[in-house]
């Protein structure tokens, strides 16, 4: 069954949805959403160490895994997807830790000045292709116009539960996809029929 409130994955997902339903324009955005998470957590990585462990414990992660704000957002993440979709969210969870070792890695290799350079062209190319897959391919303007924080929030999630979908007929319980897929297009023809009405 569904959760309600903050936690509904089913409203997220339509919402989500509603802005994703070009073929080219979800591909496109399958291939740079999570890249856009990995290279936030880049310059991330320099900011300030919120516990400052003992000598001794340096060297976790080579002393490259440090507690900061990169770790804060990591974890925030992780656990609300977990709380929307225990099986889909603890993937999601394990792909953003993932994303935040590889991104402190990176940024300790590269050093400050460079990390901030790679990560500003990987974050231009990305949002780039995402612009071109909504003016292009799906003629709509991207969620986060209408929804910043519920964009951000749910497009990793997003691609993660779509590609379940289509590799395995994921679902994240029994009746998800017709539901959402109803949804969906009930808040596109509302969008089309508002649209209409601008332009008459």
């Amino acid at each position: 069954m569904g959760k309600a409130g903050l936690l509904d994955l089913e409203r997220h997902f339509s919402f989500y949805g509603a802005y994703h339903s070009n073929p080219i324009n979800i591909l496109i955005h399958t291939l740079f959403v999570w890249p856009i998470a990995f290279f936030i957590l880049v310059p991330l990585y320099f900011s300030p160490a919120l516990i400052d462990f003992p000598s001794g414990f340096d060297s976790i992660g080579r002393g490259v895994l440090v507690l900061n704000m990169g770790f804060v957002l990591t974890l925030l993440y992780g656990l609300f997807y977990i709380a929307m979709d225990k099986r889909a969210g603890s993937l999601a969870a394990l792909f953003c830790f993932l994303c935040w070792v590889g991104a402190s890695f990176l940024a300790s290799s590269l050093g400050y000045s460079l990390a901030w350079k790679v990560s500003l062209v990987a974050q231009f190319v990305c949002w780039t292709g995402q612009f071109i897959g909504h003016g292009v391919f799906e003629k709509r303007a991207p969620a986060l116009l209408d929804n910043l924080v519920q964009a951000f929030l749910m497009a990793p999630l997003f691609v993660l539960i779509e590609g379940l979908q289509m590799l395995f007929d994921y679902e994240p319980y029994p009746g998800f996809r017709a539901k959402v897929e109803l949804r969906i297009a009930t808040e596109i023809k509302e969008w089309q029929e508002k649209k209409q009405k601008k332009v008459s």
